[in-house]
């Protein structure tokens, strides 16, 4: 075993590109190759090796490995779900060289309905007992609300059957298809069915066929927000301290807000102790210049509009709806670098196709 010390304890350059990732994973990648096809240790000598390594890149990197064939290993690195991190999982694996016996893959792929059965706690998950029924709203006639029934579901075991009918849906039809074409999904058993059942097999046609018509219906739905009006709302809250929001109320009476499906929630926070949780002047105009910022970079005109903010208790949030996900995750992110010595910055991404999230700022008079 003195080879893999040899290999493992030397002082190792840091990681700060996906460059340098790739090159420290080349002069590794043979004893990697052997310890997945000859079943050894995977997770001391692998998996525990490159999880560090791809945390000094960003946090929210993860991976699954296989053989692929006799011949091949398959590396899947996966963002787990997270939205925000799907750009760099895919930036880091088109980066990655050629190296022989290797196929890097970026996010879990899509499977054959045929390859996925799935064993967890003693129940199984495949085509044979998992169908659903998509659900129609008048009001929102673009939201794709699945149900999706478990035969065996009940309520003493509701909670396995849903986790595992999770897993299931991820792996069918794979985790970027799975994160961004359904709006809503509920888990069931058959005794809550109100619709007639189709196989699950069916669901990737079902999605493709309504994300086409997605498509074609909002491509191209821009929106020029400069001549919008913006709204001051001020509150006290529960326990005494100052909430102000400014909003644009005119763009939350779109009527093309599903063009716009990504809601981007970006929270910055600082000591508002001594102002009833307001920033102080300085703080104040700190954080208008990264608000300024980032509407530079996120132009309205490119799919990129903003909402508007909440400031309160130490925190100010900035709300934006975009109709991309990718570089909105990018220019946050970068943000968060560039400012990190100075305030504690995160964010977040999801859908919203019709921006349910500010319901609360539609009756201007309540928040």
């Amino acid at each position: 075993m003195n080879f893999l010390k040899n290999i493992f304890t030397k002082k190792e350059d840091p990681i700060q590109s996906y460059d340098d990732f790739w090159n420290w994973f080349k002069k590794h990648e043979r004893s990697f190759y052997q310890f997945v096809k000859h079943k050894g240790d995977v997770e001391t000598f692998f998996f525990a090796k490159i999880a560090p390594r791809l945390a000094e890149l960003k946090d929210g990197f993860f991976f699954l490995t296989g053989m692929l064939d006799s011949d091949t290993v398959e590396l899947i690195l996966t963002a787990d779900g997270a939205i925000k991190n799907f750009v760099f999982v895919e930036e880091l694996v088109a980066a990655a060289p050629e190296i022989k016996g290797w196929k890097f893959t970026a996010l879990k792929p899509p499977t054959d309905i045929k390859n996925v059965s799935i064993q967890m706690a003693g129940y199984s998950f495949a085509a044979d007992n998992i169908s659903f029924y998509a659900n129609e709203h008048a009001s929102m006639p673009d939201e794709i609300d699945i149900t999706v029934v478990h035969d065996a579901l009940t309520e003493d075991n509701k909670r396995t059957i849903i986790n595992g009918t999770y897993i299931f849906l991820d792996n069918f039809i794979g985790e970027l298809n799975f994160a961004t074409t359904i709006d809503m999904i509920k888990i069931v058993g058959k005794k809550d069915v109100k619709a007639d059942l189709v196989p699950i097999e069916k669901l990737k046609d079902f999605l493709i066929w309504r994300e086409k018509e997605f498509v074609e219906k909002y491509e191209g739905v821009r929106r020029n927000t400069d001549a919008d009006g913006y709204a001051m709302l001020e509150a006290e809250l529960e326990n005494g301290l100052g909430l102000v929001a400014v909003i644009n109320t005119e763009l939350l009476q779109w009527d093309a807000k599903a063009s716009h499906p990504w809601i981007v929630n970006l929270e910055i926070k600082y000591n508002g102790e001594a102002n009833r949780g307001m920033p102080d002047d300085a703080t104040f105009k700190l954080l208008n210049e990264i608000e300024d910022e980032i509407i530079a970079e996120l132009k309205d005109y490119d799919g990129y509009l903003n909402i508007g903010r909440q400031t309160a208790e130490g925190s100010r949030e900035i709300y934006l709806a975009c109709n991309d996900f990718r570089k909105p995750s990018k220019v946050l992110q970068a943000k968060k670098l560039k400012y990190a010595g100075e305030l504690e910055m995160d964010y977040n991404i999801y859908k919203d196709k019709y921006w349910q999230s500010f319901n609360r700022f539609m009756n201007t008079g309540a928040l």
